[in-house]
C-alpha cells in the first residue's frame, strides 16, 4: 500500500473514532467504576480519548468470563482447522482497516506512520497468519514404549493466560502474543500500555467480527497496579507472559509465588551490543546497521544496539559514515512519511531520556531534546562501567566503546546483566562464528542488525528474561501444557498369567 501525504494523514486522523472503553465478553463496557484516564498524543500534547480506568473488580469479572469460554469449549475445543479459519478472517480484517490501525498507532504512541505502515501493521497481520496457518500443522507425539503399550505425549492450552503489553510496539506485540494463545485453544485476557490502549480495544473488536467468541478475547485498559497486579496475583489465571521493563517483570514473579504459582513468561530490557572489528567489511554498510539497530523506532526497542564496541582500527572510520547516516533519520511530526523518529511516547519518559543526555560526557552528534523529542545521539564513553553503558535508556542514543582485541570486545559485550540480542560485524568466518557462540544472548547476528523473523525465536538470556519464547512454533509451548497418556495393551490372559 502507497503511503500518504502528511495532509492527507492528518486528515484521516481527524476521521477516526477512538475506541474508550474495555472490551469484555464480546462488547465494549465502561470500567466498573466509571473512572477514565487520558490517552495523550505525545507528539503534540493533545487529548486523544478519555479511555476506562479499570481495576480489581474488572480482572475479577473478566477471568471468569474468560475462565467460562476455556471451560465450555467454545473456542479450546474447537477443531483446529475451525480455529484456523477464524484466525484467517482475522486477519484479512486487520489487512482492510490497516490505514486506520497505523494512524491510530502513531497518533497514540508517536511512532512515526512510516513505521506503522511498512513495518509494525504488516508484521502485525503476517504475525496472525502465520500462527493461524500453525494450528493444524502441529502434531502431537507417541513415544517409544513396549508392544504392550502406547505411550501419547499431548499439547492441551494451558487455560486463562494474562497478556501484559509495553508501549513501544503496541500492536506488534498484541500479535506476538494473541497469535500463539488464541492459536493454542487458550482464553486470554489483555492488558495494553496505559500510555497505549486504542489500538488493543479497536483489534478485539475486529477479532469478534472474524467470528471469534466471547470471552476468548478480551482487553482491559489501566495501570499497572490497579490491573496488572490483580492479574498477575489472580487464582484462576494459569499463565502471564509479560513484556516490558526488567523490574516489572520482577514483580510478576513475585505475584506469582504469592498467588497459585501462576506459569510467568518474561521478555524484558536489553542492553544489546553491536561489536565491530577491524576486519570488517563495507563500513557504509555496517554503519547503515548501526544506524537503524540505534535509533529505529526512537531507539525504543528492547533490541536496540544501543552499545557500539568498536575496534580502536576502524573507530573513526565507521563514526564519519555513522554521522553521515544519522543525517537520513529526520525528526519530525510522526504523521510525516519523511520522518523517521517521531516523538517518545510521554512526558515522563521523554525526562528520563533527557536526564541520561545530561550525563554523557562527550557527545559525537545530537544531543538536542526538546518538547518530547530527542535526535538521534551519539556519545564516546570512557568504559563499560558508565551509567550510559550499562543501563537502558530506551531512546536514540548510541554509546561508543573502544577496543584493541576480539577478546577485548567479546568480553565487553557480555559484561552487562542483559542478554537480548548482540550484533557482530567481521569478514573473517571462522571469528564470526565462534564470536557468535561465544556473545550470550538470545538472537545473535552477523554482519547485520536483526531480529530474525516470525520462524525464528525471539526472546533473551540473563535479566533480558526467561520462560518461552516469541516467534516461532517454540511460541505455542508457553501456551499449552504437555500431558501423558498410557495405554495398557496387554491381553488380560496373558496379564494374568504373568
Amino acid at each position: 500500500m502507497a503511503l500518504l501525504t502528511k495532509d492527507e494523514y492528518a486528515a484521516l486522523a481527524g476521521d477516526i473514532t477512538f475506541p474508550t472503553a474495555a472490551y469484555i465478553d464480546g462488547g465494549y463496557r465502561p470500567a466498573a467504576s466509571g473512572k477514565t484516564f487520558e490517552t495523550v498524543n505525545p507528539a503534540t500534547g493533545t487529548v486523544l480519548a478519555q479511555v476506562a480506568a479499570c481495576g480489581a473488580e474488572d480482572v475479577d469479572f473478566v477471568v471468569q468470563k474468560a475462565r467460562d469460554a476455556f471451560e465450555d469449549g467454545r473456542w479450546s475445543r474447537l477443531l483446529p482447522s475451525d480455529r484456523k479459519d477464524v484466525l484467517i478472517r482475522f486477519a484479512k480484517l486487520l489487512t482492510r482497516n490497516a490505514r486506520e490501525l497505523a494512524v491510530m498507532e502513531s497518533l497514540d504512541s508517536g511512532k512515526t506512520i512510516y513505521d506503522c505502515e511498512t513495518v509494525d501493521i504488516p508484521e502485525t497481520i503476517h504475525c496472525i497468519k502465520w500462527h493461524a496457518e500453525a494450528i493444524d500443522k502441529i502434531y502431537d507425539q507417541v513415544a517409544p514404549a513396549s508392544d504392550d503399550h502406547i505411550a501419547m505425549v499431548l499439547r492441551e492450552p494451558i487455560g486463562v493466560v494474562g497478556l501484559v503489553l509495553p508501549w513501544n510496539f503496541p500492536l506488534l506485540m498484541l500479535a506476538w502474543k494473541i497469535g500463539p494463545a488464541l492459536a493454542a485453544g487458550c482464553s486470554v485476557v489483555v492488558k495494553p500500555a496505559e500510555e497505549t490502549s486504542l489500538t488493543a480495544l479497536r483489534v478485539a473488536e475486529l477479532a469478534t467480527e472474524a467470528g471469534l467468541p466471547a470471552g476468548v478475547l478480551n482487553v482491559l485498559p489501566g495501570s499497572g497496579p490497579e490491573v496488572g497486579e490483580p492479574l498477575g496475583r489472580h487464582m484462576d489465571v494459569d499463565m502471564v507472559s509479560f513484556t516490558g521493563s526488567t523490574v516489572t517483570g520482577k514483580r510478576f514473579l513475585t505475584y506469582a509465588a504469592e498467588s497459585n504459582a501462576k506459569e510467568v513468561v518474561l521478555e524484558m530490557g536489553g542492553k544489546n551490543p553491536s561489536v565491530v572489528m577491524d576486519d570488517a567489511e563495507n563500513l557504509d554498510r555496517v554503519a547503515a546497521h548501526v544506524v537503524n539497530g540505534a535509533f529505529w523506532n526512537m531507539g525504543e526497542n528492547c533490541s536496540a544496539t544501543s552499545r557500539l564496541i568498536v575496534h580502536a582500527g576502524v573507530k573513526d572510520a565507521l563514526l564519519d559514515r555513522i554521522r553521515a547516516h544519522a543525517r537520513e533519520w529526520v525528526v519530525g511530526d510522526p504523521l510525516d512519511p519523511e520522518t523517521r523518529v517521531g516523538a517518545l511516547v510521554s512526558a515522563a519518559h521523554f525526562a528520563k531520556v533527557a536526564g541520561y543526555l545530561d550525563k554523557a560526557d562527550t557527545v559525537l552528534l545530537g544531543g538536542d531534546a526538546k518538547d518530547g523529542f530527542v535526535e538521534p545521539t551519539v556519545v564516546d564513553l570512557p568504559g563499560n562501567d558508565h551509567p550510559l553503558a550499562r543501563e537502558e535508556i530506551f531512546g536514540p542514543v548510541l554509546s561508543v566503546l573502544t577496543v584493541n582485541s576480539f577478546d577485548e570486545a567479546i568480553a565487553m559485550a557480555n559484561d552487562t546483566d542483559y542478554g537480548l540480542c548482540a550484533s557482530l560485524f567481521t569478514a573473517n568466518a571462522k571469528r564470526a562464528l565462534r564470536g557468535a557462540r561465544m556473545l550470550r544472548a538470545g538472537t545473535v547476528t552477523v554482519n547485520s542488525y536483526g531480529e530474525g523473523d516470525i520462524a525464528t525465536p525471539f526472546g533473551g538470556w540473563k535479566q533480558s528474561g526467561f520462560g518461552g519464547r516469541d516467534n516461532s512454533l517454540h511460541a505455542h509451548d508457553q501456551y499449552t501444557q504437555l500431558k501423558t497418556i498410557w495405554l495398557d495393551l496387554a491381553d488380560d490372559e496373558d496379564e494374568a498369567v504373568s
